[in-house]
Formats: structure tokens, sequence, C-alpha cells
């Protein structure tokens, strides 16, 4: 049997020993610790245990009144601050004095620059998996268009749509030097393409 490691279990050991001590006097005579001291101890252990559980509550209310006040705190600002806007407009010199400032204009967004580094590998019978690289100017992309042409003739092809920097391109037709590239897009528009790869399925 091994000791317990639970703090409900080290109780119940002790409940249990202190009285198989208590009552068996005959067959455990001289015991190191004796049962009225094992009773106190478990005692003291309860007592504090209490007090924990009493100290633990007092900070939760504690922390619930602290994000009351704060609530509390953030109203009232944001009703100065509103007043403040609505006296002297958007004028930031005027607003700093309270420590706030004025509405910035939001930020168009930006059509995506070219994804890069484009790869068609691995490749296979009909098939090719293309990777690429997050363009590292313009907007932030939503989507990326894959395009394919035959080599060296003009007229892309839109051939599918990915979310992420990859896509697995299959029943691509064998025999013919396809050449693929990627669109990163946005709702500002459709970026400059990729680097162009080739490949023969």
């Amino acid at each position: 049997m091994n000791f317990p490691n639970k703090e409900g279990d080290v109780i119940i050991l002790a409940n249990e020993m202190t009285s198989g001590l208590t009552t068996s006097t005959q067959v455990y005579p001289a015991p190191p610790i004796e049962p009225t001291d094992l009773n106190m101890l478990s005692n003291t252990f309860k007592n504090a245990q209490n007090a924990l559980t009493a100290a633990q509550a007092a900070v939760a209310q504690a922390a619930e009144t602290k994000l009351i006040a704060l609530g509390s705190l953030v109203e009232a600002m944001k009703k100065d601050i509103k007043y403040a806007e609505m006296t002297v407009g958007n004028d930031d010199p005027k607003l700093k004095l309270i420590g706030w400032g004025a509405r910035r204009e939001p930020t168009p967004l930006a059509v995506p620059g070219p994804a890069q580094f484009l790869t068609a590998n691995p490749q296979g019978e009909g098939w090719l998996l293309l990777e690429w690289q997050l363009p590292v100017e313009g907007g932030k992309p939503s989507a990326y268009k894959v395009l394919r042409r035959k080599r060296s003739e003009g007229g892309w092809e839109n051939v599918g749509t990915a979310n992420v920097c990859q896509i697995l391109l299959a029943n691509q037709t064998r025999g013919i030097e396809w050449e693929y590239g990627i669109v990163a897009t946005n709702k500002a528009g459709d970026g400059l393409i990729s680097n162009i790869v080739m490949a023969v399925l």
C-alpha cells in the first residue's frame, strides 16, 4: 500500500490511524506519535485548510470588486471623452489636454504585393503541388488565385483558389508545358503575379 498523495485521502488515513491506535492499545502500546497528537495535527491542518479557503474566497471577492470598480471608471471616462469630442470636435491639441487624441482616418486597404518564391515540387502524373510565400509588401491577402497557361502563350486561366500558401492541383493535362503563377488578392483588388514556374506532367 502506498502513502496517499491527495489531501483528502491523507485526512481519511489520519482519522483511521487515530481511531485504530486509540482502540488497539494492546496491539500498539507505544506508538512514537500518540493518537491524541495525531488528532491535534489533523485539526491544525483542517484549520489551516479552512483559513486558506476563506482567504481564497476573499481574494475572489476582491478581484470581482476591482473589476466592478474598473468598469465604473471606464464608463465614466468614456462619457467625458464623448463630451470632449462633442465640445472641441476632432481638435487634436485640445483633446491632448485631457490625455486623449483625435480620431485617425482609417487607412485604406492596399492591394497585396506579389506572392514570393513560387515552387512546383513535388509533382507526378497529372498532378503537382504549388507552394509559395506571403507577399512582403502591400496589403494583407485574403486569398490567392492560381493561374495557368500554356508556355509562351497568352491568356492566363484561373484553375483554383487557395486561402493558404499551397495548393494541390490534380487532373492536369499531361504532355503540355504548363506555366503557373499566383496572384494575391483582397478587397482592394488583385496584386501582381508571382514568379512563374513551368511543369510538364
